[in-house]
């Protein structure tokens, strides 16, 4: 008979363990009900503001509904009529994801991870996630039935697993933080697995792995390197920010209600950031073009942070293209400092040609690298791109491969400079440091 174990439970108190399906499928019916609390609160607001025409109750739950099912992720199809026939009607899809507010249910998920990681055995994790995937995805599929509108269709399908993505990454991240490591996590040791490989095994894959984690250093460098532009920016246009706040007047609970949505759309802006420093640039709009280069656009919505956005032909734009080649300076850095080029290695076992063997490893590093790390913006962009679903505001963000192929290229470039440049940054002020102590 299996061992019984006191675990924890909710409330704080120790007792008989519940099964673990039912416990994982209570830590994140509660993560969910959570979030949906938060997304309707700034609702309430404005709807004790009399900012709804539609002042039922039932309106307002809809509304909040479909906000929950936006922050996971889950594209809203509008048909919106906008004159007495149906040729005045609008279809469209709203599919831009606030990113900043699909972090609520991520740490709720990261949280009931971690909770679930402690209440469970190694090999029986997977009852626990069972439960919890479960029940999100119900919740999430029970929703879309439930808010659906004429105006307003959602996929069943799409409303069921959709959600489980931010929650699934959730539960993934707070487990492995838990547990510390995969082995615990999952029960197989992949340090042992490794050790059963042969030498030439081993080294390939200590070459390609840390390549892999230096093309995502790369990404993690170049993403953190526009937020700072972006924030430097903002400054730069705080006053033209706060006139559009002042055109619009709207009070303390609309200035709230729209703070909060600025701050859900700025990991959004990081992305577009991103893109436009690397020279891909982004759209605003339909035929719109914001690039380091010069900026095209047309009628703008009175969004506060859409008065960043720099206008005309920019003089010194073209130095942002050094954000991306920078951040590849630092994986090739990185990347030597590890100590894992065994590409190098064994060219230069194989070839007598210093010259030749440093350069092409050197050369075949950065493009592996950028190919990662290009990939990985390439994922990124993707998630930070919509649309709001009629009007010119259909095409909102950067073209994710287009950008990625940049982004690839200057990171490339970067990790060759990076690379060159390491042995001398490693060693070299070190040498002259014991020179001069010689002398």
């Amino acid at each position: 008979m299996e061992a019984m174990k006191l675990t924890w439970r909710p409330g704080g108190q120790n007792g008989l363990p519940m099964p673990l399906w039912l416990q994982g499928a209570f830590e994140l019916f509660q993560s969910a009900l959570l979030s949906a609390i938060v997304v309707l609160l700034p609702l309430v607001g404005v709807w004790f503001a009399d900012g709804f025409e539609d002042r039922s109750f039932e309106s307002l739950a809809r509304l909040g509904g479909q906000a929950w099912l936006l922050i996971h992720g889950v594209p809203l199809q509008l048909e919106i009529i906008m004159g007495a026939s149906s040729a005045d009607t609008q279809h469209g899809t709203l599919s831009l994801i606030p990113l900043g507010l699909s972090l609520l249910p991520f740490f709720l998920c990261w949280r009931a991870g971690r909770r679930l990681a402690r209440a469970s055995y190694t090999d029986q994790l997977w009852q626990a996630f069972l439960g919890a995937l479960g029940i999100y995805a119900f919740v999430g599929g029970a929703t879309a039935y439930l808010v659906q509108t004429d105006e307003v269709r959602i996929s069943l399908t799409a409303g069921a697993l959709i959600p489980l993505l931010p929650a699934g990454a959730g539960l993934i991240v707070g487990a492995y933080r838990e547990a510390k490591s995969w082995g615990r996590l999952i029960g197989v040791d992949a340090a042992a697995w490794v050790a059963k490989t042969s030498q030439h095994s081993r080294w390939a894959g200590s070459y390609v792995w840390a390549a892999i984690r230096a093309g995502l250093l790369a990404t993690t460098a170049a993403v953190c390197l526009s937020a700072a532009l972006l924030a430097a920016d903002i400054a730069l246009h705080w006053a033209d920010i706060l006139e559009i706040y002042q055109e619009l007047s709207p009070g303390i609970v609309g200035g709230a209600v729209l703070t909060v949505a600025q701050l859900g759309l700025l990991p959004n802006f990081v992305g577009w950031t991103l893109a436009w420093a690397s020279g891909a640039g982004f759209a605003v709009g339909t035929g719109s073009s914001v690039t380091p280069m010069a900026t095209t656009v047309g009628p703008m919505p009175a969004f506060p942070l859409l008065g960043a956005l720099p206008t005309g032909e920019l003089t010194y734009g073209l130095v942002a293209l050094a954000l991306p080649v920078l951040a590849g300076v630092l994986a090739g850095w990185w990347f030597l400092r590890e100590g894992e080029n065994h590409l190098d290695e064994w060219l230069s076992i194989k070839m007598s040609s210093r010259w030749f063997t440093a350069s092409a490893s050197t050369v075949v590093l950065g493009l592996l690298i950028g190919l990662v790390a290009g990939a990985a913006a390439a994922g990124l962009l993707w998630i930070t791109r919509g649309s709001l679903g009629v009007g010119r505001l259909v095409d909102l963000g950067p073209h994710p491969l287009w950008a990625g192929l940049w982004i690839a290229g200057e990171v490339a470039l970067g990790v060759v400079i990076g690379h060159a440049l390491g042995p001398w940054l490693e060693r070299e002020p070190r040498r002259a440091k014991a020179d001069a102590k010689k002398k």
